[in-house]
């Protein structure tokens, strides 16, 4: 893979975008009938997701590096990410919290938001000791989302989503090589332990 290539991947499928596009695939590829959130009032609650998930944790990394904290928004030191991560994962706790405490929201938004703070918070504290890939862990868990979401509602078919995450989480995880900002081992765990956190989830369910 070329590196123009894998850095746009790395780009477009960052991991703060990544709950973005999850949530887009819930919101308006599901069938209506499985949600009882209106379809009109859709595009905000995508658009709150996007600022909480995003905007904010993207503002405040960059404030960091602008103070001096971080080399980069790239975040290629491990010793770095520690902050960042932690603030992200508050981000997107205080997402799922508002979730569960709204009762317009069905239980699958805070049960996916939760999971995926909860991924946040596990890159967090093995960061602390071990560069895994955020890349990796996003991808695995969006997949393993997916997974559980199409078992959960077998009518929503999630077929053609679960395929293209497939392939995507391939080449994100082949970008993430060919930039050389992993190892191989560090992109193969985070894209493990991402799948496995979200397929254990739906323990939680049964």
């Amino acid at each position: 893979m070329n590196r123009s290539l894998a850095k746009t991947l790395s780009v477009v499928f960052h991991p703060l975008l990544l709950p973005t596009y999850l949530f887009a695939v819930i919101l308006y590829y599901m069938p209506a009938s499985t949600l009882t959130l209106p379809l009109r009032v859709r595009w905000i609650v995508l658009a709150m997701i996007f600022f909480t998930t995003f905007i904010i944790p993207a503002v405040a990394a960059l404030a960091m590096v602008r103070l001096g904290y971080l080399d980069s928004m790239e975040m290629d030191r491990r010793e770095q990410r520690g902050f960042p991560l932690l603030f992200t994962g508050v981000c997107y706790a205080a997402t799922s919290y508002l979730f569960y405490r709204e009762q317009a929201y069905d239980a699958v938004f805070y049960f996916v938001m939760g999971i995926i703070a909860a991924s946040v918070f596990l890159a967090f504290a093995i960061s602390q000791f071990w560069k895994i890939s955020a890349h990796s862990i996003g991808m695995g868990g969006c997949l393993g989302l997916l997974l559980v979401l199409n078992k959960l509602a077998p009518d929503a078919m999630l077929i053609f989503p679960i395929a293209v995450a497939i392939f995507l989480t391939g080449a994100v995880m082949s970008a993430r090589l060919a930039l050389h900002a992993h190892t191989p081992a560090e992109v193969y765990a985070g894209f493990g332990s991402g799948l496995l956190l979200a397929l254990a989830s739906s323990v939680a369910l049964q």
